[in-house]
């Protein structure tokens, strides 16, 4: 009977940490949908701003530097904090402080308002990924699969975003666009925080977690590479963010009915959310595909894919832009499954978060500069053609760094 009983509980147990895990993976993924809306939101709204505000393209998207910056800055803080006190703790601080920030955002009137609103949300933006992923991987058992599937929630963000931005857009005004997801992420929060409290969520580990030990000189090498590789996904990233939503309204005009006056950017905005689809599900794919083949070899071939696609996006135009882009998006987005699988591997697990912070330093903070060298390239030459060919070098220097990374079985050793 005591036996019978025993298993019982054992089966409860197993049963409740499963359920955990499911409804850890839904916040996670949910937020990690939240942390894409604000820039790609803005380089929506910005097509109207121009107009408004009287302001050239560069002029415009300068204005989310600072909170690009600091989005990426504020990692390691936000993931030491979540090691020291608590992940779940700080994703409620998470979810209320974007959604304030987005609110406000949205009520600004003049560019200097809107600048300091879009830093205020990417310092409380800066701390899902830190916090969001180290999270996640303590709650779950198949890493790659789990971040494969964050990973796609994370482009779905940029895809949500252009299209809720067009719709609001048009339909109310730009400051809607901010607004209307700001309420919905501070809700969110809410409801996060009310599962905390009935003891749902939590920042207990899953059992059985299995940590890889890397042979003696490995961490530094990886630590290395990776910190030269996430700057080249990271700055592509950001260069492209700004760059789609300006290049579908000049070279494909005549598909999405957009006009020089700002009026429909809906059109912008699905073509946009089209190409970011297809890239989350190239983050599905090669989340799974992290569990079974060497990182190594996925990481170089994500770089390797970008090189062509990029120098054809400089010369191309209509519908053939918009594949040659779905397919670059795809490159680039392929590469962060796998750098999030590397540094949970490398990564000792009381440092996690701290970890994961760091790497957003070169992913979203320093590269978040590409969005100054977007806007500088464009304002210099009045078009696309050298930014791509810029992109292309960056992709290539992570392409040539990547084979630096140590050799891996051909299995790699997962959590049980």
């Amino acid at each position: 009977m005591c036996k019978l009983e025993h298993l019982t509980v054992l089966k409860v147990t197993s049963q409740m940490s499963q359920n955990t895990a499911r409804i850890s993976l839904a916040f996670s993924c949910v937020g990690h949908t939240y942390s894409h809306l604000m820039a790609p939101i803005f380089f929506v709204v910005a097509l109207t701003l121009e107009s408004k505000f009287n302001l050239s393209h560069g002029e415009i998207v300068s204005l989310i530097v600072f909170g690009n910056v600091l989005y990426g800055v504020g990692a390691p803080v936000a993931g030491w904090l979540a090691d020291k006190w608590s992940a779940a703790g700080m994703m409620v601080l998470y979810y209320g402080g974007m959604g304030t920030g987005m609110v406000l955002t949205g009520l600004s009137d003049t560019p200097l308002q809107l600048a300091l609103c879009l830093t205020l949300t990417g310092v409380f933006g800066s701390i899902y990924h830190p916090v969001g992923f180290a999270w996640l991987i303590s709650q779950v058992k198949k890493r790659g699969t789990a971040l494969g599937i964050n990973g796609v929630f994370g482009t779905i963000g940029p895809s949500v975003a252009a299209l809720s931005a067009g719709v609001l857009t048009d339909a109310f005004s730009w400051r809607a666009a901010f607004i209307v997801p700001g309420v919905l992420i501070f809700i969110t929060g809410v409801i996060f925080y009310i599962l905390i409290r009935r003891g749902i969520i939590h920042d207990r580990p899953t059992e059985g977690e299995v940590h890889h030990k890397p042979a003696k000189g490995e961490v530094m090498r990886v630590i290395s590479v990776l910190s030269l590789t996430m700057l080249c996904t990271g700055l592509i990233y950001q260069s492209l963010s700004p760059t789609l939503p300006k290049l579908f309204s000049e070279r494909l005009a005549d598909l999405t009915g957009f006009s020089s006056s700002g009026e429909g950017v809906l059109g912008i905005g699905m073509l946009v959310a089209a190409v970011y689809i297809i890239a989350g599900a190239a983050q599905l794919i090669i989340g799974k595909l992290c569990d079974r083949y060497p990182l190594k070899w996925l990481y170089i071939g994500a770089f390797l894919t970008q090189i062509p696609f990029m120098i054809l996006a400089s010369q191309m135009g209509g519908l053939v832009l918009l594949v040659v882009v779905m397919v670059m998006v795809s490159g680039n987005q392929a590469a962060l499954p796998i750098e999030n699988t590397l540094v949970a591997r490398y990564a000792p697990p009381d440092w996690r978060a701290l970890a994961f912070g760091l790497k957003f330093i070169l992913a979203f903070g320093v590269s978040g500069l590409g969005v100054l060298l977007e806007g500088k390239i464009y304002d210099l030459t009045g078009g696309f053609h050298w930014l791509f060919v810029v992109l292309a070098c960056v992709a290539t220097v992570g392409f040539a760094a990547g084979w630096l990374l140590p050799p891996e079985p051909n299995k790699p050793i997962a959590a049980k």
